[in-house]
């Protein structure tokens, strides 16, 4: 089996703040990467793309930013993130903000 997403109502990877409960919410299932190594600005591949798919269920990114690339997009939205779930809000993806991606 190959990585990648897999979507459809029933499919979550994890909860996904909706400001419109009436529509249906429909999350990918994040199948990338299943760690928790340090990832950060520069880096590329599937760590990164698996962090983009977490946080683009949960509306930190948009579905075209999940490119695999941690540029300037992904360490904003790891920094909002971060900062909205009480952790130190540094850009990196590390053990605390895996954690909190996969909860």
């Amino acid at each position: 089996m190959t990585a990648g997403l897999l979507t459809g109502p029933a499919v979550a990877a994890g909860p996904a703040g909706r400001a419109d409960s009436t529509q249906p919410a429909t999350f990918a299932a994040c199948a990338f990467y299943n760690g928790n190594a340090l990832t950060v600005y520069g880096q590329h591949g599937d760590r990164v793309r698996q962090a983009q798919c977490l946080l683009a269920n949960r509306h930190y990114l948009t579905w075209t930013d999940v490119t695999g690339n941690f540029g300037a997009k992904t360490r904003t939205a790891v920094k909002k993130f971060q900062t909205a779930h009480h952790l130190a809000a540094d850009g990196k993806v590390g053990t605390g903000t895996w954690r909190a991606l996969y909860s």
